[in-house]
């Protein structure tokens, strides 16, 4: 319990001095140390891990070590800038407050959660006991092997005076730091290794050691800080420099760690002090390592976003840093702290700079976030009431169009440019509305181009020659894009028109008017090749159709006729082998005809003889009688008449001397045509409907021609043209298609014979 005891009392002890120093380079207390019946707490700053934890002592951390712990390595820039912040806090604890320390050692350095090296651990700590006077006194208690090892100091880093001869003061915490250094760039090593149970003889060993202190032991140690280490580690305590003095060593003259140093007094700072410190950044951040750069830098850059006079300055440095940090980094470290800054509209700069790096928050800012949070602020941008804004958003948008989802142009940011090169009193901002469009062009749709970009073209009101050459820009890009393009209907009907009417402005020189004729005439040709080749293609399709149609017909036709109907397939299969052979005879003679010329009308020559006068009845009588005949027996269809031959196709006589014609249906649906001597009688189909196909007269015949006709002596008809064409067979085909006349036709036949005869 006595033990015990002693324990808490140090660790409270410890943990109350921490309480009531405030310093950055000690660490920070906030909430005091409360008391239980098991056990202390107190809370502090956010912690890593203690020095002595990340040079490899892992015996106070739970099993397995984590990972981050234990693959933790220093880069030179922290241990250099750590020492310098253990040196600071040793200063400001011997001159600001007249304490020793009395146990330095690298259980009691911290690193906190940005990496910043943190002295804590004051059990036994040591105040001035006049601390009004200029030099301070410490006193020391002496060394009692017999206290539980909680309740002493670490005798590797004490001084040797502290046990051998029991003092102590400022220096004493000097050696401390030498051998925390040694331990540094030793993997956790202090220069010597005592011996716990017999100490005072192990601290005389060592102090002979110190005394002829061999380059050996410091061979590991920076060759610019070794003299100063090996100062720090002299047995006469006036020799070791203080603390103030370490501070200023060139060992801590290093870019890096002035750069920290300096974010740690920004608070010191003035605005101009800033501005000129973040201007110089983007040149050192390169030079100093990822994790540095992400934990101890960055978190200082975003603390003054909520100085808006300062962010134009810190913005680049954020956005540089954001660049090497990956997606996950970036979402987590980065866009929590930018996404109140992507609202602010002033000072004008903060648009410019987002503007500038938009490829970057296109590519590593979430989708939900870009629309909620990123292209609000181009939308802003682009509608500013800055021209130099809008002027500057129209020429970065083309750099970064490939990144912006393609509804969001469509439906957001094309209106938006349109609106502007149409509300704008600025030629700049028309001229760079137009220039935007023409490059961001390849990334819309063509029919949306068409639609949407070249009527508006025609809307613009300006005639200035640079407005003239971005419609004209516009309608070229357009034209010639091989995913866009111009159809023919649109250039004939409304691209070319305007083209031309925007050509004659008196506005544009030379140089511009035959940049117009240039793309005008390209258009032409286009067009014209285009539709010639349509038409040609038409033309020969056309023509594939109706030489595919004539064939298709003479492919029907021949096999219509090779290809016999059923009905003769059936008569062919019932017919008897004589009925064959006489269907085979006719259709011989059939194809005999065919092969004949048609027949004409042969002129009869009078005869010498002077021919007789001969009854009109009797003559038809011995014509009908000679019909009634041929039809009954020959089959011929010749009827012989006084000086007149009948031709088997009839053809109708011609109407002489004002007579009238006469017509009448044979059966044939061939006129049958009567000459005699001057008269000439004609019989023709009657018209449709005109009694029932009865003939009928168009004027009174006249008798005085068959008078004088009578008085001519007759002469026989020459039947020998007609005896050639009818063989037996055709006088048969002839009968069998004269029994074929209907018992209409015959009865108008007999009518019109009787009518004739009465005359």
């Amino acid at each position: 319990k006595f033990e015990k005891d002693q324990i808490i009392d140090s660790l409270k002890k410890g943990v109350q001095q921490l309480t009531r120093l405030r310093h950055p380079r000690l660490l920070t207390v906030q909430h005091p140390l409360e008391e239980s019946r098991d056990c202390l707490a107190f809370c502090t700053e956010p912690v890593f891990a203690s020095l002595a934890n990340v040079l490899g002592q892992w015996d106070n951390l739970p099993s397995p070590v984590p990972t981050d712990i234990k693959e933790y390595k220093l880069y030179d820039v922290e241990t250099k800038y750590g020492l310098l912040q253990v040196s600071e806090g040793l200063s400001f604890l011997h001159s600001g407050v007249k304490m020793v320390h009395g146990n330095l050692c690298s259980e009691n350095i911290i690193l906190n959660k940005s990496g910043a090296w943190k002295i804590m651990g004051f059990d036994f700590s040591i105040s001035s006991s006049n601390p009004s006077d200029a030099e301070p006194k410490y006193v020391c208690k002496e060394w009692d092997p017999n206290l539980p090892p909680l309740c002493l100091p670490n005798p590797e880093y004490v001084a040797p005076e502290y046990i051998l001869s029991v003092s102590c003061d400022a220096a004493s915490d000097m050696y401390s730091l030498g051998v925390l250094i040694h331990a540094v760039f030793n993997e956790g090593k202090p220069v010597f290794q005592v011996n716990k149970q017999d100490i005072f003889k192990s601290f005389s060993r060592q102090l002979d050691q110190l005394s002829y202190l061999s380059p050996g032991v410091l061979s590991q140690i920076p060759e610019e800080v070794r003299d100063h280490v090996k100062m720090l580690l002299n047995v006469t305590s006036n020799v070791r420099p203080d603390a103030d003095q370490m501070t200023k060593i060139p060992f801590f003259d290093d870019v890096g760690a002035m750069t920290l140093q300096y974010f740690d007094s920004l608070f010191q700072r003035d605005n101009l002090q800033k501005s000129q410190f973040y201007r110089g950044l983007p040149k050192v951040l390169p030079k100093l390592p990822k994790r540095v750069i992400v934990y101890r830098i960055l978190p200082a850059l975003t603390s003054e976003f909520v100085n808006p006079d300062m962010v134009p300055f810190v913005l680049p440095n954020v956005l540089l840093i954001a660049e090497e940090c990956t997606k996950e980094e970036y979402v987590r470290l980065v866009l929590p702290d930018l996404t109140p800054v992507f609202k602010q509209q002033e000072p004008v700069q903060i648009l410019l700079i987002f503007l500038q790096k938009m490829d970057l928050l296109l590519t590593k800012t979430p989708p939900e976030d870009i629309k909620n949070s990123v292209l609000p602020m181009v939308y802003r941008a682009v509608e500013a009431p800055s021209t130099q804004i809008q002027e500057l958003c129209l020429n970065i948008i083309p750099t970064f169009a490939n990144l912006i989802e393609y509804p969001s142009m469509k439906n957001a940011l094309i209106p938006r440019i349109k609106s502007a090169c149409l509300q704008t009193s600025s030629l700049a901002v028309r001229v760079n509305s137009l220039v935007c469009l023409g490059k961001i062009l390849e990334y819309l749709d063509k029919w949306f181009v068409i639609d949407e970009i070249l009527p508006f073209l025609q809307q613009i009101p300006s005639r200035e020659p640079a407005v003239l050459m971005g419609i004209l820009g516009i309608y070229k890009c357009t034209f010639t894009h091989k995913k866009l393009g111009i159809p023919k209907e649109h250039l004939a009907g409304k691209s070319l028109p305007h083209l031309v009417s925007l050509s004659i402005d008196n506005n544009l020189n030379l140089n511009q008017f035959n940049s117009f004729m240039a793309v005008v005439k390209e258009m032409l040709n286009r067009m014209e090749a285009e539709h010639k080749t349509k038409l040609e293609q038409l033309h020969i399709m056309q023509e594939q159709q109706r030489s595919l149609n004539i064939t298709n017909h003479m492919n029907q036709s021949e096999e219509t006729k090779n290809t016999p109907s059923p009905a003769t397939q059936v008569r062919d299969v019932s017919l008897t082998l004589e009925e064959k052979q006489r269907l085979a005879k006719e259709q011989e003679q059939a194809a005999k005809l065919r092969s004949q010329q048609p027949l004409a009308p042969q002129s009869v020559k009078p005869a010498t003889t002077t021919p007789q006068a001969k009854d009109l009845t009797s003559s038809l009588l011995n014509t009908m009688t000679s019909v009634n005949n041929l039809s009954l027996n020959s089959g011929t269809r010749t009827i012989p008449m006084q000086g007149s031959t009948v031709s088997s196709t009839f053809p109708a006589g011609p109407t002489m001397g004002g007579m009238g014609t006469m017509g009448v249906s044979n059966g044939f649906n061939s006129p049958m045509g009567f000459q005699t001597g001057g008269m000439g009688m004609g019989m023709r189909p009657a018209a449709p409907g005109l009694y029932g196909g009865m003939a009928t007269t168009t004027s009174a015949p006249n008798f005085s021609a068959l008078t004088q006709n009578q008085n001519q002596p007759s002469k026989p008809t020459d039947m020998s043209a007609l005896d050639s064409l009818f063989t037996s067979n055709d006088s048969q085909n002839l009968v069998g298609r004269l029994d074929m006349v209907s018992l209409k036709e015959v009865k108008t036949f007999w009518f019109v014979l009787s009518f004739f005869f009465f005359f």
